[in-house]
């Protein structure tokens, strides 16, 4: 692989562990309005694998999950995790986003990252506080943040609880970091889709965000999700300067328990 590939790859697996992120990292001011979130299609034990790819070329898998429901500082919140693992044999990838939903009113309450690409790795743990309107990154003051506030993962979940209208546009303001706001999401079209888990009826969306990333104006990116109850992302596509990034869904289990206790 030469050494353009090789950074492509590595690349491409860093802005995969951010695609929920960032399409999740818009926040809640809707045009059309929405004053509350369609009924969670999410569910306890549900999982959704994906292959990540560079073109035609495979470098890694991604996987979203439900893991349970714990309790933050007393209230019961939808544990999430996404985690992108991959890369070549000079360069590795092992990124986890982990997200805490509160389970009545759909706001985050914790959110933490942790990057490992390459020789160098990170982690940012935020606690979020939706009745005051803060958050407080670890080991710093506390700062502003917005009404009913989303985190980078789980705002993609959110976007799954909308109800889109081919044609129409989509505008949030429910980023918990206000200088990200506002987060576009135009609905495109209806169509059907095959990947390696199966063919689909799917609802195709572009998110515009404020970011260099994948979701960038200039990248103009798709995603597709199953045009039924459960909103599954069965699809990613992205132009980059380099090339193509694409995500595409391999397996899903829907959970056997209501995600809401």
């Amino acid at each position: 692989m030469t050494r353009l590939a090789r950074r492509a790859a590595a690349l491409l697996l860093a802005f995969a562990a951010r695609a929920g992120a960032q399409t999740a990292s818009g926040t809640a001011s809707a045009a059309p309005v929405i004053s509350a979130p369609a009924a969670v299609p999410l569910m306890v034990g549900e999982r959704l694998d994906y292959d990540v790819r560079f073109g035609p070329l495979k470098v890694g898998r991604a996987r979203m999950e439900v893991t349970g429901i714990d309790t933050v500082r007393g209230i019961d919140a939808w544990h999430t995790v996404f985690t992108v693992r991959g890369g070549t044999f000079f360069y590795r990838v092992n990124d986890v986003l982990e997200s805490w939903i509160d389970t009545s009113h759909f706001a985050s309450l914790r959110f933490h990252q942790h990057l490992a690409e390459g020789s160098r790795e990170r982690d940012y743990r935020y606690e979020i506080f939706p009745d005051s309107a803060r958050y407080v990154p670890l080991g710093k003051p506390s700062e502003p943040s917005v009404p009913d506030p989303l985190d980078d993962a789980s705002f993609l979940y959110f976007v799954r609880t909308v109800p889109l209208e081919v044609g129409k546009e989509y505008s949030f303001d429910r980023y918990f970091r206000p200088d990200r706001n506002p987060v576009r999401l135009i609905v495109l079209r209806r169509e059907r889709v095959t990947v390696p888990a199966g063919t689909f009826d799917a609802i195709v969306v572009r998110p515009i965000i404020k970011t260099r990333g994948i979701f960038s104006e200039g990248g103009q990116a798709q995603i597709w999700l199953s045009d039924d109850a459960r909103r599954m992302v069965l699809q990613l596509k992205s132009n980059l300067s380099f090339g193509s990034l694409n995500l595409y869904l391999t397996s899903y289990a829907s959970g056997k328990e209501p995600a809401h206790p």
